[in-house]
């Protein structure tokens, strides 16, 4: 008779820190494409004053990325925070969104270089949007077959935590819809997710009280 065999399971600290790894290499290599940048012709304060100032879309691209990249750290931290093991296929799906995360100073400079192209305007919010559906899929993941991934505390909040991650797609895909028409301002798609995603909380766990109080 065939011995069942056990899964195997490995610790969520090692893909927490590798995680940590690779997401801080990517946001310090979007510095670079600041620093790659040609000043042209500089003779006085005053000329390099105005070459900055001419700068300022790639700064604005910057802090845009890197306050995303930082928003897909956040994620990656809230979820680990509640994931107790890992096995192998959350290992992959992890592997999966880091692959999307290192691509983003590379998109991140096409917006700086193309943005007068439809590719160059568009491949960053894809960028995002792809990384965040890898973050999804992996808590989706976790979260599955009764939170087997979870510490037993974090169960609870598994529905909240795929809602979140829904609301962020929505974000993201507003974003994309958006971005061939006004650039990189369609990322202010994103500051609605957090008030959208306290709403739905809010709305989920007033649906549990009144049947709580129901069921009473």
């Amino acid at each position: 008779m065939a011995r069942e065999q056990r899964p195997v399971f490995y610790s969520a600290a090692r893909v927490e820190s590798y995680t940590d790894a690779v997401i801080a290499i990517a946001a310090t290599l979007l510095v670079l494409d600041l620093t790659t940048t040609a000043l042209g012709t500089v003779d006085s304060d005053a000329s390099l004053w105005a070459a900055l100032g001419g700068m300022w879309p790639n700064f604005l691209s910057f802090a845009i990325s890197f306050a995303l990249l930082s928003g897909l750290w956040v994620i990656h931290m809230t979820q680990f925070r509640l994931i107790a093991r890992a096995d192998a296929v959350l290992l992959w799906l992890n592997n999966g969104r880091l692959l999307f995360i290192v691509l983003i100073p590379f998109t991140t400079s096409l917006v700086d270089e193309y943005s007068e192209y439809l590719a160059g305007r568009i491949l960053l919010p894809i960028n995002f949007f792809l990384a965040t559906a890898m973050g999804v899929a992996t808590w989706t993941w976790a979260a599955a077959k009764n939170g087997h991934l979870l510490k037993d505390d974090a169960k609870a909040e598994a529905a909240a935590g795929g809602s979140d991650g829904l609301v962020a797609l929505a974000c993201g895909a507003v974003t994309i819809v958006l971005a061939p028409w006004i650039g990189s301002w369609a990322f202010l798609a994103y500051v609605f997710n957090a008030p959208l995603s306290a709403v739905i909380r809010r709305r989920g766990a007033g649906r549990v009280e009144s049947t709580g109080h129901s069921g009473g």
